[in-house]
């Protein structure tokens, strides 16, 4: 064998591995919002608030990654891009102080619904569900009881979803009591405490996929 074929193959060899893992990233993918299973998404979930208060984004974005790509079969290409674009959001909102500053988040969040409409059975206003979805955050901020903006949260999922019941209010309300009993715990926080709100997104997540069609084959 030449000394120029010697250096070669590997060359080639790289190459198709990297063209083959570029295809697998980027082919698209049945990416299904209601295939989620509740518990999954109650464990990803709870992990994510913890990331996100502990200010770890690299932690934040690989669980948002995971959501994506195991609970909502997005590619893995898209699942980075709804990762990037949700983490930036959440990174961008943090140090805001005022709805005037909140909204740098705006853009990120309109990136990410428009990415996270390919999975959706209803088509939906992407910027209506961003806005919504910062506007939940920001009631949040300034102590509205759960009770309220646990009906904003609902509403972002009747956006997405194309469905309005009792079930997916439910969900809304339950997601909220688990963030008002974080806000409530603060720095005292324990592992007792993350428990608990475990088990409360487990109540909103199922309560919220009862609510919804069976996903699509």
């Amino acid at each position: 064998m030449s000394q120029r074929s010697t250096w070669q193959w590997p060359l080639l060899v790289g190459v198709a591995i990297l063209i083959a893992a570029v295809i697998y990233a980027a082919w698209p993918r049945s990416a299904d919002l209601t295939a989620f299973e509740p518990d999954a998404m109650a464990q990803l979930e709870t992990a994510m608030w913890r990331a996100y208060y502990e200010k770890r984004y690299a932690a934040l974005f690989g669980d948002l990654y995971l959501a994506s790509r195991d609970q909502y079969n997005f590619s893995p290409l898209d699942s980075v891009r709804i990762a990037f674009a949700a983490a930036g959001a959440a990174r961008a909102f943090q140090p805001s102080s005022s709805r005037a500053e909140a909204e740098v988040a705006l853009p990120w969040l309109v990136t990410y619904f428009r990415i996270l409409s390919v999975g959706s059975q209803a088509a939906f206003d992407i910027d209506d569900a961003a806005r919504t979805e910062l506007a939940w955050w920001q009631a949040r901020r300034e102590a509205v009881p759960p009770e309220q903006y646990g009906a904003i949260i609902a509403h972002v999922a009747v956006l997405v979803y194309g469905i309005d019941n009792d079930s997916v209010r439910q969900a809304g309300l339950a997601r909220a009591q688990a963030m008002a009993y974080r806000d409530q715990r603060g720095g005292d926080i324990g592992e007792a405490d993350w428990s608990a709100i475990q088990e409360q997104l487990r109540t909103a997540y199922g309560l919220l996929k009862r609510a919804l069609p069976t996903p699509r084959s």
